[in-house]
């Protein structure tokens, strides 16, 4: 629950500063390694959101711009003064280090204006090694917002985005990427999934779970000042990221990448008993013994668990949303959710009438009310829980 509070504080809050760990974007990126090793080469990359005094993303594709063969890399940053009030890096900001050193430092653009670092072939310091001490930056003409046309144009240029964009703008952001065709990896909140500029985007295989799904705990960086729920500081403190004199830390076990990259780990399958098995010796109670109920208004099974999907059944499921984590498109296809923000899915069977929803909650609970049904799935009057209907592939 402290992680939602975390990420819904920060929507609500607009405090959007969560600074990505090195380990988290390394274990990401190896994962597109490890499928095309040239997954980078010639590649123009842009980091918006970011900004090399503070952020990993571009220290770690600096260090490694060689390596991966990158045509360039571009990073934008924020303007302080675009912050909204009262957040903690705005309050404190201080101009970094070799921009108060460089002589087209300016007071003024420093905090209105957004920065552009640029990396590519210029061997600045003429030592035969394209790094971070290459790196060359100016100010831009905006405060860095992606929105604008500035921004816009850098993401025409490049070829793949990578950031860790504002939690409160993730949906608008990735519409931003769509719009512009382009490949890219993000971080985001698995809840993400449901929001609907992502999840027709997952059903038509136009984006997916990255190799990082929610069941892997990521720690984040915060301002000093920033909320950090108790627990939440003493599970990254565990994890190795106790509080410093820069940062606090969180963990967010909600957190996760979404990406249009292909990795090796959404090809794995799901290993899964057959129908008979899983009622003979499934370690759930809901299913052992008893099998799958149908729904009321959806011509489907209900599948509670994902390890409870039978590998031998036909039809229609409903599974949890979990199951994206280990979504393999050469297994199942999405068929749709059973969510009334879903009307247009054809194994619908059954609309419910306001009066039907309070003869419901009647039935249920002797009094006067009513029961959202047409929300969600149903099996005798009760809704289960979000669940995204999927059928095996006949060639799985």
């Amino acid at each position: 629950m402290a992680a939602n509070t975390n990420l819904t504080t920060a929507r609500e809050t607009k405090n959007d500063e969560f600074y990505t760990q090195w380990a988290d974007i390394e274990r990401e990126i190896n994962a597109y390694l490890e499928y095309d090793p040239d997954v980078f080469r010639d590649k123009v990359i842009l980091l918006p959101c970011d900004d090399p005094e503070w952020s990993n993303f571009t220290k770690f594709f600096a260090l490694h711009f060689m390596d991966f063969g990158l045509k360039k890399l571009i990073s934008t940053s924020f303007a302080p003064d675009a912050k909204p009030a009262r957040t903690p890096a705005r309050d404190k900001y201080q101009p970094t280090l070799f921009e108060l050193s460089d002589p087209r430092f300016d007071e003024t653009k420093t905090r209105a204006n957004g920065k552009l670092y640029i990396l590519d072939a210029t061997d600045v310091t003429a030592d035969d090694v394209i790094n971070i001490e290459d790196l060359q930056w100016s100010y831009l003409i905006g405060d860095g917002d992606f929105r604008s046309d500035e921004i816009t144009a850098l993401r025409d240029e490049a070829d793949i985005v990578i950031t860790n964009p504002p939690f409160s703008q993730f949906s608008e952001f990735i519409v931003w990427l769509v719009d512009g065709g382009k490949q890219f990896a993000v971080i985001g909140s698995s809840n993400a999934t449901t929001y609907k500029e992502v999840f027709p985007l997952i059903q038509g295989n136009k984006l997916w779970k990255g190799a990082t799904g929610n069941t892997s705990d990521m720690v984040f960086g915060v301002p000093k000042g920033a909320e950090v729920a108790e627990e939440d500081r003493q599970k990254a403190a565990k994890l190795g990221y106790p509080s410093d004199d820069r940062y606090d830390y969180t963990r967010l076990g909600n957190s996760c990448w979404f990406t249009n990259v292909d990795h090796g780990r959404r090809h794995q399958p799901l290993q899964l008993m057959s129908e008979a098995d899983n009622i003979k010796f499934s370690k759930h109670k809901e299913v052992r013994g008893l099998g799958y109920q149908r729904y009321d208004n959806y011509d489907a099974i209900e599948v509670p668990f994902v390890d409870a999907i039978p590998a031998d059944y036909e039809g229609a499921m409903g599974v949890p949303i979990t199951f994206l984590d280990k979504y393999n498109p050469d297994q199942f296809e999405i068929l749709g959710t059973l969510e009334s923000s879903d009307p247009g899915n054809t194994l619908r069977t059954r609309w419910y009438s306001a009066q039907e929803q309070k003869d419901a909650y009647f039935r249920r609970f002797g009094k006067s009310g009513t029961i959202p049904l047409n929300m969600s799935g149903v099996i005798n009057d009760v809704k289960v829980f979000k669940r995204i209907l999927i059928r095996r592939k006949a060639s799985a």
